[in-house]
């Protein structure tokens, strides 16, 4: 039984500073950059009606040893809660991750969660071979020996999917103009674009509640355990006022169908607030009905060229995607983004 005591962290600026810290230094660590690091005003914005959040924390002489976040969606899902488990250097193999993980099972299965999510992050995917963990999707694999991989498969995770981080550098030399038009042409007449920034017009906001819902049910997730999220205005809304909160900004393009004026694909890239130099490509969807005319391509190539008008200082863009998704990766890759690294997501069954 670990010594250590876990406390719950207050959702205040003091009580959060310690364990936001923590997840940017570790942040820096595993990505050689803190691109990936919210600053704690973006957890200061959350609203918890749709995803509670919880923040548990090791400390010792006022320093902040480990960290735990758990996240319990509120609206659908409900019996799932992602995790992570962070521990300073220098402080690794005394048990303080144990501790917070142990804290952790015991507040999401008191919570009536029965399905526990996790992911372990790499540089580099290693190559295929001994030593590795293959997805059960067939696409991607884990370093046995990875810290975090043995954490995880000592505690009962099993691994569900491998996902790839990608990343594009910028200024690219202007493709992007040539993509567009040769999207443009096999997309035909019926469609065109439309864009805004952060606050979603009155005029699509139901439209773009149904696209970000669809990325629930037509993203690949292997085989987790996750159903499809309703989303609706009022959700849409809620997302605009955290983001207006905490500093971020939202570059969203879609293309709309305009004999049925409707949007048929869209994509969108998330600013963070720490950061000119980096942003991230959010989610991108084409309609099932409207596949099949290179809308993807469309709208991605006609976002990065407004991001490269409109935020010249943006050096990187990063982004994820399942790497059983070849369609999709075969796009970022014509693009020019390169692998970057990726995640093992992991999922663990409380009986």
């Amino acid at each position: 039984m670990s010594s250590w005591t876990v406390t719950e962290v207050p959702l205040e600026r003091a009580g959060l500073a310690g364990v936001v810290d923590l997840r940017t230094r570790t942040t820096l660590e595993i990505w050689g950059t803190t691109d990936l690091a919210d600053p704690v005003e973006v957890e200061l914005a959350r609203d918890h009606s749709y995803t509670r959040h919880e923040y548990l924390e090791v400390a010792q002489d006022g320093r902040t040893l480990g960290a735990g976040f758990i996240e319990y969606p509120q609206q659908d899902n409900t019996r799932t809660a992602w995790t992570q488990v962070l521990v300073a250097p220098g402080t690794r193999g005394r048990g303080v991750g144990a501790a917070l993980q142990d804290a952790i099972i015991e507040r999401v299965r008191s919570s009536g969660r029965t399905v526990v999510l996790a992911s372990t992050h790499q540089r580099v995917e290693p190559a295929a071979g001994p030593g590795t963990l293959e997805a059960p999707t067939g696409s991607g694999r884990v370093a046995l020996d990875d810290p975090g991989v043995r954490f995880l498969r000592s505690r009962g995770f099993r691994l569900e999917q491998v996902e790839r981080r990608s990343e594009l550098a910028m200024p690219h030399d202007d493709a992007f103009a040539a993509f567009q038009a040769e999207a443009a042409a096999a997309a035909g007449p019926d469609y065109r674009l439309v864009s805004w920034e952060t606050d979603t017009p009155d005029e699509w906001l139901d439209q773009y509640a149904y696209l970000l819902g669809r990325m629930s049910t037509d993203a690949p997730t292997g085989g987790l355990d996750l159903g499809a999220e309703a989303w609706d205005a009022q959700r849409v809304r809620s997302l605009e006022k955290e983001l207006h909160g905490g500093g971020y900004r939202t570059l969203v393009l879609a293309a709309e169908h305009v004999p049925t004026r409707t949007l048929a694909a869209f994509t969108n890239f998330w600013v963070p607030p720490h950061t000119s130099a980096f942003v991230h490509q959010g989610d991108t969807l084409v309609v099932p009905e409207h596949r099949g005319r290179r809308l993807g391509m469309l709208v991605k190539a006609a976002n990065l060229r407004r991001l490269a008008a409109e935020l010249p200082t943006v050096r990187r863009v990063g982004t994820w995607n399942a790497e059983e998704n070849r369609w999709m990766l075969a796009v970022n890759v014509a693009l020019g983004f390169r692998p970057a690294g990726g995640a093992g997501v992991w999922q663990l069954r409380l009986p």
